[in-house]
């Protein structure tokens, strides 16, 4: 077993993780907990690690964001390191990182929007989800995506959570937010905008959206928003036996919001289900979206054939990601992961999390699947004497390559806290450069 080759005098177990989100965080975790002869370098492109959780939790849920301290527990194992600024494809290839450790773990995520597959997807003003939450979430790839807010009307296309957030982000008052981290840029254009109506669409029915009642809660409760549902597409008390717990629960609170009045709140938060998005109307940019009214049958989502015309200027879908592809490594296009048999690619080649799966489940659902992972390495792989960190770093000295370490993130860090105005926990820094500048210092 190779999680006993350093105390059989066979050397250390050296494996990278491409990815610092939770699925690689949890996976090194795993590796590490009893095994000090297993060493793992964590890469990731960016200077900051946690992905998601950095990037992608909602600005106005600082809670969730406190995982953060879970993983920095495990970089400050001596057999973990933090390997931030080093980019697949752009700084080294996975042949030589294969070359370089006994096993190498992709932890990639799923960061590509899916299409909506519909005529007018392309016009100005149809943003995906990964781009607008990156934007507000001041990730570096979408600082300067600048969406113009400068509407009375937007459509979220999703019955997820994801949806939601966007919707919720997009409602807020500027003093709701003020204890958040949401992006100087964003907070700029979202307090100044006009949008009066916000349309959260499905097209299938509220028993089968995937809204966690917590969410879908918080939408009763913004200071300057009325949420409203139609309550003729919401089921009567009488099935209410046959629903899951979260269903209950969601019912509770869609009744609720069937009862609050449009006039209420300036601005008009609308969950429309039963609605499928059949083409974004517009001649360059946004004007509106056309739905077709749809049913449920036997678990399948069938069109009426009844349309009606959204008058909206800004569309996002949320309607789930795609992992990137990576030269070489074989690629589901049917499910937007890469193809792997619970997790192994091929020899000494594995994937986690959404890169496996797909993108679903929280962040918790990462744990179980980085302990699996982590079994199988420890039960397949022997140390081979590859040169692991050792040979990372003469290639990042050879290239001349500017890495930050767990070290110099906790820099990027305090510098981002300092910078936060009172009440807020950090004021996030969007220039990759700058993050090296104050890494260096």
């Amino acid at each position: 077993m190779a999680a006993d080759s350093g105390a059989n005098g066979k050397g250390k177990l050296s494996v990278a993780v491409i990815g610092a989100g939770p699925a690689g965080y949890y996976t090194a975790e795993a590796l590490t907990s009893d095994h000090a002869d297993v060493h793992v370098d964590i890469i990731d492109r960016l200077p900051t690690p946690f992905g998601l959780i950095r990037a992608g939790v909602a600005p106005d849920h600082q809670s969730i964001k406190n995982v953060s301290r879970r993983y920095e527990a495990t970089n400050n194992r001596e057999n973990v390191r933090f390997v931030g600024n080093l980019s697949l494809g752009r700084d080294i290839t996975l042949t030589e990182l294969r070359d370089m450790y006994d096993a190498v773990v992709l932890a990639t995520g799923a960061a590509k929007d899916r299409p909506l597959g519909i005529e007018g997807e392309n016009l100005s003003g149809v943003i995906g989800s990964g781009p607008f939450v990156g934007w507000y979430n001041a990730h570096p790839d979408y600082k300067d995506l600048n969406p113009d807010l400068r509407v009375a009307s937007v459509a979220v296309i999703g019955n997820g959570n994801v949806a939601i957030d966007v919707a919720r982000i997009l409602a807020k008052t500027a003093a709701e937010m003020a204890g958040t981290d949401l992006a100087d840029h964003a907070a700029k254009s979202i307090h100044g905008a006009p949008i009066r109506d916000i349309h959260i669409i499905g097209r299938r029915g509220p028993l089968e959206a995937s809204f966690t009642p917590k969410e879908l809660n918080e939408l009763n409760n913004l200071e300057n928003c009325v949420a409203l549902v139609n309550g003729d597409q919401l089921p009567g008390e009488e099935i209410d036996d046959m629903m899951t717990g979260a269903q209950r629960k969601n019912m509770t609170a869609l009744r609720a919001m069937a009862q609050n009045e449009a006039g209420a709140k300036p601005v008009r938060l609308h969950i429309k289900f039963y609605s499928r998005p059949m083409a974004v109307l517009g001649d360059e940019c946004v004007c509106g979206l056309r739905l077709e009214e749809t049913m449920v049958e036997d678990g399948q989502c069938i069109g009426t054939g009844v349309t009606e015309v959204l008058p909206v200027g800004l569309v996002v879908p949320c309607i789930g990601y795609r992992t990137s592809p990576i030269p070489d490594v074989p690629y589901d296009d049917r499910y937007g992961h890469f193809e792997n048999d619970e997790g192994l690619i091929s020899d000494r080649l594995y994937c986690v999390g959404w890169a496996k799966r797909g993108p679903t489940g929280t962040i918790g659902t990462n744990k179980p699947d980085g302990i699996e992972i982590a079994k199988r390495i420890l039960a397949e792989v022997e140390p081979s004497g590859r040169p692991g960190r050792d040979g990372l770093e003469k290639l990042v000295e050879e290239r001349d390559l500017k890495i930050v370490t767990f070290q110099d993130w906790k820099k990027i860090e305090a510098s981002e806290v300092a910078g936060a105005p009172e009440g807020a926990p950090r004021r996030k820094i969007t220039d990759v450069n700058e993050m090296v500048r104050i890494a260096e210092s």
